[in-house]
């Protein structure tokens, strides 16, 4: 689905950053050593636009899900600014917040974990009508808990059953219809199928479609898997240690990435149709510890195309085609990762 790009943004992300702080071991405090602090997200900035699927990209520990909760102040911003449909929600009090997350939810990862194991269906996707006050009664909560739980695939039989009494991907489901009971305009879809198996993926990646088209909904998809990214998003923001690194439209990043990181990414996608032709951008070392990022670009200890400046300044985001950035000091280089030998 293509959108206009003066089209307003439903949600804009301005600079959001999100810092934890480790804790101090008693030799710390013995030795006078400061408190670490944990920079997950570091000054993230983008829009999404009504009826739009933003694709978010990176490997484990990059900080995507952290960034998903935070939009949704699940985890509180340290600094930054989110504005949703005209509403700064990083202003918002404790109660208005309440009201807000009947127009944001989000679909958790693991969707066992995410289940209360002593509620029935009925309970768990009926608890935002209770709630946020959409059902006047039980007998109508019952009624739209039904119409949401067969809407997403399930059986009216199973409202009075237990989650350990599922599949996983029937699981996932039920995670699916308490996010949409309350008519949501946005959904922080958060791997939400990255713990099942692939048979069970393609069935859920087509029903989350099919709702999208059918409630007018937006998303951010986050993932790990570039190629169900390809197949889903309009547009794909790729995260490298807390910070976007390349975003632009997914036809065109994933098909002329400009940064190093987006590049190796890439080359790790097999090609079905010439097996054993594609040669492999094998990285350097392991991703560093968000303890201890490394000074000036962080992926500079990673990159076979470092230069010295690199290792001492931070690149800053540039325009490199339409609606296409990539922070790279090298980027009008219009240089390649070198690639190595296939395996």
């Amino acid at each position: 689905m293509s959108h206009a790009p003066d089209t307003a943004p439903l949600l804009s992300v301005e600079g959001l950053s999100k810092t934890y702080r480790s804790g101090r071991r008693l030799a710390d405090r013995l030795t006078g050593r400061p408190e670490t602090q944990v920079r997950a997200v570091n000054n993230v900035s983008f829009g999404i636009r009504p009826g739009e699927i933003m694709g978010l990209i990176g490997e484990s520990g990059c900080g995507k899900s952290t960034l998903g909760r935070a939009i949704l102040r699940l985890h509180e911003p340290t600094s930054g600014r989110v504005t949703f449909g005209g509403t700064d929600v990083t202003a918002l009090s404790d109660d208005e917040m309440k009201a807000m997350r009947r127009r944001m939810q989000i679909i958790f990862q693991d969707p066992y974990a995410s289940l209360n194991p002593r509620r029935t269906v009925a309970e768990i996707v009926g608890l935002p009508l209770s709630l946020h006050g959409l059902a006047k009664t039980p007998a109508e909560a019952r009624d739209i808990t039904a119409a949401i739980v067969e809407k997403v695939g399930l059986k009216t039989a199973h409202l009075d059953r237990y989650p350990h009494q599922f599949s996983g991907g029937q699981r996932q489901r039920i995670g699916i219809a308490r996010a949409l009971v309350s008519h949501p305009e946005f959904i922080v879809c958060d791997e939400p199928v990255s713990a099942l198996d692939v048979s069970i993926q393609a069935q859920i990646i087509q029903l989350l479609t099919d709702l999208k088209r059918e409630m007018g909904l937006t998303y951010l998809f986050i993932s790990h898997d570039i190629s169900v990214i390809g197949y889903l998003s309009d547009r794909v923001a790729v995260m490298y240690l807390g910070e976007v690194v390349e975003l632009g439209p997914v036809e065109t990043v994933l098909s002329n990435p400009r940064h190093p990181y987006t590049q190796s990414l890439m080359s790790a996608v097999p090609e079905v149709d010439r097996p054993g032709h594609k040669a492999r951008v094998r990285l350097t070392g392991d991703l560093p510890s968000p303890l201890a990022p490394p000074p000036g670009c962080k992926f500079h200890t990673r990159c076979p195309l470092a230069t010295e400046i690199c290792r001492h300044k931070a690149p800053v985001s540039e325009t490199v085609g339409a609606g296409h950035t990539a922070a790279c000091h090298r980027l009008h280089e219009n240089l390649s990762v070198p690639e190595a030998e296939p395996a």
